[in-house]
């Protein structure tokens, strides 16, 4: 049998009139006699990352059963049917996350990276932005940050005398000096991704004029440049450096294809109700993935010593002093109410990914999701044993459908590690680790 099929280019456009059309994964893009995950179209995972603080009541989210026949308890009770993609990883610890509480707890749950104390930030590159440096340099944003509380309007809790505040500001850090600021406004967040405007005409505007003026920056740097000595054509090298990178993404953004996406209203900025706030930061990333903006995002449900109530299901107490329970069976059900809570909006978010097409499955089964805090019992503020959940298939990586223990006190670094191999990413180590979790 003769195998006489031509593929077309994954990057191949439709030309016409000026204008250019983005194609979706076709068929005739796969080489004949070809498994799609061995060619080039074969889809790159999305990762996300997300953190709620204060912990978990712990007994109420480790399965009782280790292996694929373990029983989900309540605070991932809504994640029930997604379980064949769900996995649930007992008996790690973060001990870079213990000192001053809830002030550098955030920062270092993706880096395994012990803080130097200062007020001006130095810790780990956090694994979100490897993954971003990695699996979404192709994208119009390599990576996303948000949050439903800007920590400035939560306390001093976040900060810390001797840290200073910005490990409890942030999951993300893009070099060890460099925490990523998180987004907490959806109007602002939407304008970052699809474009300022408020129509796609006056979007498809904006982005003309912003490119004109990048056109015309980088010509006058280069006409400058020859009339400069060494030290500083360097200097204008890594701004020039900087123009084109920006250049890059604009470029990006004109080349996207939205027709086929149903954009929602922009949005007025942040809604009073917590719900449709966190639902509105998921609904936008998941319209990100969709629309091949970034493959990398983070999201932190709440703030360190958030006072957020909630109401909506009944619970009047302020989450973070709710949190210090003193071991009181009535606060600590009422915690996993909230924490229960929590992981429906969530799992609502991992719904959506289920249902949308990506390639030859969903975008589900092409995505790594992690769901955790670094701190474990919020009364004692220890950070052993951490709650770690991962949801998606990992274009094939991730097995799914299993509680998998570690001994206690393994690096959470070690997950980690395994998260970003299992995301194509090769790196040595992070943070602490000393290798890989072989089960997930």
């Amino acid at each position: 049998m003769y195998l006489t099929k031509k593929h077309l280019h994954r990057r191949t456009v439709l030309r016409g009139m000026g204008a250019s059309i983005a194609l979706p994964l076709l068929d005739a893009m796969i080489p004949a006699a070809t498994a799609l995950a061995k060619t080039a179209a074969a889809p790159k995972p999305h990762m996300m990352f997300v953190y709620f603080p204060h912990g978990a009541i712990m007994d109420k989210w480790t399965p009782d059963k280790v292996g694929k026949d373990f029983d989900i308890k309540p605070i991932l009770e809504p994640l029930a049917p997604f379980k064949n993609q769900l996995t649930i990883i007992s008996g790690t610890e973060n001990k870079h996350a213990a000192g001053p509480v809830h002030a550098i707890t955030p920062g270092t749950w993706l880096s395994a990276v012990t803080p130097r104390a200062s007020h001006d930030p130095y810790g780990g590159i956090t694994i979100d932005q490897m993954a971003a440096l990695h699996i979404s340099q192709d994208t119009p944003l390599p990576s996303v940050e948000t949050a439903t509380e800007d920590t400035k309007s939560v306390g001093a809790g976040v900060c810390d005398r001797n840290y200073g505040c910005s490990y409890g500001a942030t999951i993300a850090f893009r070099t060890p000096s460099t925490p990523l600021p998180m987004e907490v406004n959806p109007r602002l967040l939407f304008q970052r991704l699809f474009g300022q405007g408020d129509t796609p005409a006056e979007r498809k505007e904006l982005a003309g004029q912003y490119t004109s003026m990048l056109d015309l920056v980088a010509a006058e740097a280069s006409d400058l440049k020859k009339t400069l000595g060494a030290s500083d054509r360097a200097m204008l090298n890594d701004y020039l450096d900087t123009v084109r990178e920006i250049e890059r993404r604009v470029n990006k953004m004109q080349e996207r294809d939205l027709s086929k996406l149903d954009l929602p209203t922009v949005p007025a900025g942040i809604p009073n109700s917590f719900e449709e706030h966190l639902d509105l930061l998921f609904d936008m990333i998941a319209l990100s993935y969709q629309a091949n903006m970034t493959r990398v995002a983070t999201l932190m449900v709440a703030a360190e010593v958030s006072n957020m109530t909630y109401n909506q299901i009944g619970i009047s107490d302020a989450f973070h002093p709710l949190s210090h329970h003193q071991n009181d069976p009535v606060k600590m059900a009422k915690l996993v109410r909230i924490q229960n809570y929590h992981s429906k909006r969530f799992a609502r978010f991992v719904d959506k990914l289920a249902k949308m097409p990506d390639g030859d499955g969903s975008m589900l089964d092409h995505s790594i999701l992690f769901y955790g805090s670094n701190m474990s019992n919020s009364n004692n503020h220890d950070h052993f044993p951490l709650p770690s959940a991962i949801v998606g298939g990992g274009c094939g990586k991730i097995k799914g459908n299993q509680h998998i223990t570690v001994p206690d006190r393994t690096p959470v670094a070690n997950l980690l590690l395994t998260l970003l191999h299992r995301a194509g990413v090769d790196v040595g180590s992070v943070g602490d680790s000393t290798g890989e979790i072989s089960e997930i």
